[in-house]
């Protein structure tokens, strides 16, 4: 009978057992999701964690501070309604410096309060006070550490005065590692970000400097015209009687090509501009007819005649203009240089743009008749520091690649025959 009851506890104790692995399983198959899908946002990442911490501890409410130069911010609090509408309320949001959380993640060791009722000496602050009156009474904290410097504080709290056993401070501080490690690939990955941003403006400046004459010469154009304008005017006003008809036609010639002129270095000025990345809905040929402008005298230069292929009633594409313009700006710089060295045939460069339905947006090809790419370098085309150009940096197209994905979309070249190759991305419609 004793060996009966005996066996049924031990299968019943391995039951929760595996039920407590197969929840604790899935909660840290939630984090990693949060993980994945908000590599920008920290927040949804802190209210997976607290949510699961609170539940698989047995805990009414998380909560997770993040250091500043004053103390430590309150980013996140979940659990029990009621509670953590108290917390918001009557906790304050910034745990100044020397105050009950202060002082726990300055230990940077886990520290659990049985009874905040019962907390005497130096840690029964006016913090400690409002806690109680926000109506928590059992505690556990553990400081977020990197490099053994403190990043932050989280916690959790029972309404009830109710011990959290040692299996549950030893996965709560697992739950601490994963909002320590969730800071740390955020904070690399704007890091990342930030570099890359940079990068991509050092290249459109660079191309935009390669440009020099042509931008030059898009600009002169303009001035040129408005000052024969200017010089016509004053002979029709000179005129005897003066002829107020053709002035005024000549006035309005000039702030017609004073406009050009203005928006040439607005282009300009646009593209090489240190600006944040922003999501618009963007008319992709309206934004490429710009940069087809800007790189008109240098396709002249070099004897290459530009077509465009166009399709109707395109849909807007959401995405960053410039970031776009930049893609483009690369690919058409890139194919007149590639037949630069072409010594027979024509130099044609062809930009088309068509209606992708099946992938949801737009596909934009450039295709030239330059030498076309050897095997070697189509499959290492956008790698980083690849290039075979003997002046080149080998990072326009691989950047172009990022800008792109960052987008959804996706960036190919293929070779064409008899001779030349052709790039192509899709971008999503807006």
């Amino acid at each position: 009978m004793n060996e009966n009851v005996q066996g049924e506890s031990t299968a019943s104790e391995l039951q929760d057992r595996v039920t407590e692995l197969i929840e604790q399983q899935t909660a840290i198959s939630e984090v990693l999701r949060a993980i994945a899908n908000s590599p920008h946002d920290l927040q949804p990442i802190f209210d997976a964690i607290l949510d699961s911490a609170t539940r698989l501890c047995r805990a009414d409410s998380g909560a997770l501070r993040l250091s500043e130069e004053g103390g430590l911010r309150l980013v996140a609090v979940r659990g029990d309604p009621l509670l953590v509408s108290q917390v918001w309320s009557l906790i304050p949001a910034l745990a100044e410096k020397g105050s009950l959380p202060d002082r726990l993640a300055a230990s940077r060791l886990p520290t659990h309060i049985p009874d905040f009722t019962a907390v005497e000496g130096d840690l029964r602050d006016d913090f400690c006070i409002t806690v109680v009156n926000a109506g928590l009474r059992t505690g556990l904290f553990v400081p977020l550490l990197k490099d053994n410097e403190i990043v932050g504080i989280i916690s959790l709290g029972r309404k009830q005065v109710q011990p959290f056993t040692d299996k549950q401070i030893s996965l709560f501080r697992d739950f601490a590692a994963q909002a320590t490690i969730a800071l740390e690939s955020t904070r690399l990955e704007r890091q990342y970000r930030g570099a890359q941003m940079a990068l991509a403006r050092a290249n459109r400046v660079a191309t935009m400097g390669q440009l020099t004459a042509s931008i030059a010469h898009e600009v002169n154009q303009p001035i040129t015209a408005a000052v024969t304008y200017a010089l016509a005017a004053r002979r029709f006003l000179s005129a005897d009687p003066p002829n107020f008809r053709e002035v005024d036609d000549a006035l309005s010639l000039i702030v017609k090509e004073g406009t050009r002129a203005g928006e040439v270095v607005e282009r300009v000025r646009a593209l090489i501009k240190k600006v944040p990345a922003r999501k618009d809905a963007v008319a992709i040929d309206d934004a490429i007819l710009e940069v087809i402008a800007l790189t008109r005298t240098e396709a002249a230069n070099n004897s290459v005649s530009v077509r465009t292929q166009f399709a109707e009633g395109l849909p807007r594409v959401q995405g960053d203009r410039v970031q776009l313009q930049q893609v483009m700006l690369n690919l058409i710089v890139n194919a007149i240089q590639s037949m630069s060295g072409v010594e027979d045939g024509n130099r044609e460069l062809q930009i088309s743009i068509d209606a992708v339905p099946s992938e949801g947006g737009v596909r934009v090809g450039v295709r030239d008749t330059g030498p076309g790419l050897s095997p070697e370098s189509l499959s290492r085309l956008f790698e980083p520091f690849y290039t075979t150009k003997p002046e080149g940096m080998g990072i326009g197209l691989s950047i172009c690649r990022s800008i792109i994905e960052a987008h959804g979309g996706r960036l190919w070249a293929i070779p064409c025959e008899p001779q030349g190759a052709l790039f192509q991305f899709t971008i999503p419609a807006d």
